[in-house]
């Protein structure tokens, strides 16, 4: 099954890995009986629903989380309820790919035209001129 990243980016649902485990956090008396976080495994290598170039940007978004072997491993335990933590370890791992699939715009380096430059050499020496007046003269 395909789940919907993005309008055009999907991930199948065989790429993501859940395990149970033991949570700190809210929880009460109830955080030592059972296993309430989430660990999201996902392997960016062996995923074939995204572009090479996603997963390139993926592999800097993803910082320390990425493994030695190509594996996104995720670890929610924010709410006290195993679905709650599964829905937000899912949510962390769409973001994170929502982000890389947005290319960087790289800015095309320009240069001022010769007028822009006459302009900015005018208002220069006017602000300069108008400075000089202001200032006191020798009346002694």
């Amino acid at each position: 099954m395909l789940i919907q990243v993005t309008p055009k980016l999907g991930i199948s649902e065989a790429d993501l890995e859940e395990s149970f485990i033991a949570a700190s956090g809210p929880g009460g008396q109830n955080v030592n009986k059972v296993a309430t976080a989430v660990q999201l495994r996902f392997n960016l290598l062996k995923c074939e629903t995204l572009p090479g170039a996603v997963k390139s940007r993926m592999r800097v978004l993803a910082g320390r989380r990425l493994s030695n072997d190509g594996v996104i491993v995720i670890t929610a335990n924010r709410f006290r309820t195993q679905l709650q933590n599964r829905a937000d370890a899912r949510e962390r791992l769409f973001e994170i790919i929502r982000e890389a699939a947005v290319a960087p715009v790289f800015r095309k380096p320009t240069r001022p035209t010769k007028a822009s430059k006459t302009r900015r050499l005018e208002a220069k020496s006017q602000r300069s001129d108008t400075k000089k007046l202001r200032r006191r003269g020798d009346d002694f």
